[in-house]
């Protein structure tokens, strides 16, 4: 509890922040470690009106999250202890990627992220949760390469604070940063790690993919934001179609943190897509409402399993708004937000992200997956809605469910405040709404109309029940085959060929498999002559002897 109260204590943040927003302030901290001669070694941190504000809204997420771990997993026990450093230690490394303009300390933070999910998402010791950690640490760790090499190629500039050279940089330092960014805010190719991490705690999702690990790509290249280098119609093309895959695959989807997961994905590939349109501010304030709305949409999925008998299946839930109304209702705006419901906080953000794409003269394709992207969102969320809370019963029997008002409630409450209040507030207050937008009125209700169109479309595929075996079924459950396309191309190419054995094929016989044995003879080999007497080593020194002469 006592951490809940620090992180809370840190919300503060958000007036200063407001305060340098309004005076127009940069602080620059610089401490000297060492230096000799000429060459220096400082460390720098920078405090300005967008990581002031980006720190105060992730440490008041990770208090909510605190507050609600205390009763999930329980309170001092070893397990939970490691679980509240982990969740500190995690905090840390995202606070210390928020106030570096130096690229040596983002990579510390940005390895610390990596490295502490990795301990989250296998923190249950299951062979699910390895898998799903092994996949989530080396995706990341691709990222870290690009930035490596980002890092070797500004020793050019002669600094890594790159907040000074922004105008001076060669591009391609720019699309190394943007691939890097790539992995950590799962984009096309990389996108398959992010529904796995959710073998993690619930707690643990919340934070991870609201506001902290999954953002961090995103506010990264926000801070290496140019005008020049972002404008890029390929880049956007891969964060659209981000948001098309991931939207597809939330309506094939029958886990309930993995459709919670997917549409996370989609939000990161609106604010990536508005990145590369240009819209700096509003892709930096969509990451924020995002993050308030999604972690109180991951809580109160915990809450659902918590009371479900840690099932994650939505066809097993139904009618819980019977037995669990507070959570359900609590549960229900933040997926109103989510779909940008009218005056709700999502509404704000990706209302105004759409609007001003509709002023930046794009193409009729990029324009139509953009709506159609905004109905889809609208269609997995009362898909959602409608199997947990209007579904009839299918409870196990035997299953008594009421609700407590614990420690959960009181978190997600703050949090569905929030959620209610965040996007307008901050509209308000960090004048967003200065943008003078002309459009004509079917296109300016065209964003509700595809909402209305979505929810429309959502009640009826759940009523369908053929849909789901349709051809289509295995391209979107498994991610547009993003998991592993090396088996499909194995069908493709070499199922034809020649026959093979049922039990190993040549790829493997001439791979990994038939390296590891010829390993395994060869070390057999010399274990055989290191146990030999003397005659074998003399003999076999006189061999190389004549060899080498």
């Amino acid at each position: 509890m006592y951490w809940f109260y620090i992180m809370l204590s840190f919300f503060f943040f958000f007036f200063f922040s407001l305060l340098f927003l309004v005076n127009n302030y940069c602080l620059f901290l610089e401490w000297e470690i060492f230096s000799i001669n000429s060459f220096g070694v400082f460390y720098l941190l920078v405090f300005d009106w967008i990581s002031l504000m980006f720190i105060s809204i992730v440490l008041f997420i990770s208090s909510m999250v605190i507050l609600y771990s205390s009763d999930y997993m329980g309170l001092y026990t070893y397990s939970s202890n490691r679980f509240l450093f982990l969740v500190v230690l995690f905090i840390m490394s995202m606070v210390l990627m928020i106030i570096s303009p130096n690229l040596l300390s983002i990579l510390l933070g940005w390895d610390g992220l990596g490295m502490v999910s990795y301990c989250l998402v296998i923190y249950y010791n299951s062979m699910k949760s390895y898998l799903s950690g092994m996949i989530t640490c080396l995706t990341n760790r691709l990222g870290d390469i690009g930035l490596l090499i980002s890092i070797c190629w500004l020793m050019s500039y002669g600094s890594w604070h790159f907040m000074f050279y922004l105008d001076y940089y060669y591009h391609s330092i720019f699309y190394m940063l943007i691939i890097s960014s790539f992995t950590k805010s799962a984009q096309i190719p990389f996108s398959s790690w992010l529904p796995a991490a959710m073998a993690a705690p619930t707690p643990v999702s919340s934070l991870v993919h609201s506001s902290t690990l999954v953002t961090a790509g995103v506010y990264l290249l926000i801070r290496f934001f140019d005008q020049l280098n972002f404008n890029n119609m390929y880049m956007l093309f891969f964060s659209l179609m981000t948001m098309l895959m991931s939207s597809f695959c939330a309506n094939y989807e029958f886990d309930l943190k993995k459709i919670i997961a997917l549409s996370t994905l989609s939000q990161l590939g609106l604010m990536m897509s508005s990145l590369f349109l240009g819209m700096v501010n509003l892709s930096f304030y969509h990451l924020l409402t995002h993050a308030v709305f999604k972690s109180l949409l991951f809580l109160c999925a915990g809450i659902m399993i918590y009371y479900m008998n840690n099932n994650q299946d939505i066809r097993f839930m139904g009618l819980m708004s019977n037995y669990i109304p507070y959570t359900v209702s609590c549960f229900n705006i933040s997926s109103l937000a989510l779909c940008g419901f009218p005056f709700l906080s999502g509404f704000y953000s990706k209302d105004l992200i759409v609007e001003l794409m509709s002023m930046n003269f794009l193409n009729f394709f990029l324009f139509m997956i953009f709506y159609f992207c905004l109905g889809l969102t609208a269609c997995y969320s009362i898909r959602l809605f409608y199997y947990s809370v209007l579904f009839k019963n299918k409870h196990i029997s035997l299953c008594l469910v009421f609700e407590n008002f614990t420690l959960m409630s009181y978190s997600i409450f703050f949090l569905s405040f929030f959620s209610v209040l965040f996007g307008c507030m901050m509209m308000w207050l960090i004048s967003l709404d200065l943008v003078y937008i002309i459009i004509p009125s079917y296109l300016k209700l065209s964003s509700l109309i595809f909402v209305l169109m979505g929810f429309w479309v959502g009640t009826e595929l759940s009523l369908m029940k053929s849909y789901l075996m349709s051809m289509y079924f295995y391209m979107f459950s498994n991610m547009w085959f993003m998991y592993s396309y090396s088996y499909y191309l194995f069908m493709l190419f070499y199922l034809f060929s020649f026959n093979y054995s049922s039990s190993i094929n040549w790829g493997e016989f001439y791979g990994s498999m038939g390296v590891s044995y010829y390993l395994l003879k060869i070390s057999n080999k010399f274990q055989y002559y290191m146990l030999g007497n003397m005659k074998i080593f003399l003999l076999s020194f006189m061999v190389w002897f004549f060899v080498f002469i």
